[in-house]
């Protein structure tokens, strides 16, 4: 994926965050905001709760790997999302994660 479909700055983050828009599921908090006139952007956010940094870190490329191999089903290309993992991410295995990770994703159409 290109650099330009990830949200990087933490203004962005809040101004995402702020709309209260969010799905839950055991391992993630997706936050959206469906804007017409902009592409697909996404965030990735990890609590320090979470391990340590090597941990957090391995969380952030497994989410990444999840949207990559997604992106190309999904039919929301409007939205900016905020993806934060919960302690649950690593009680679970990847295609857990997985596939929740799509059940959230898909009820955003």
């Amino acid at each position: 994926m290109k650099n330009e479909n990830i949200v990087k700055k933490n203004h962005h983050f809040q101004k995402i965050i702020g709309k209260k828009n969010f799905l839950k599921g055991r391992s993630f908090i997706v936050y959206f905001n469906k804007d017409s006139q902009k592409n697909f952007k996404y965030g990735i956010s990890v609590g320090k709760r979470i391990g340590n940094a090597v941990v957090r870190n391995k969380v952030k490329r497994q989410i990444r790997l999840m949207i990559f191999e997604l992106l190309p089903t999904l039919k929301i290309k409007q939205y900016q999302i905020v993806i934060m993992a919960r302690n649950q991410f690593l009680a679970k295995n990847y295609a857990f994660n997985f596939d929740e990770l799509n059940n959230l994703l898909n009820k955003l159409n």
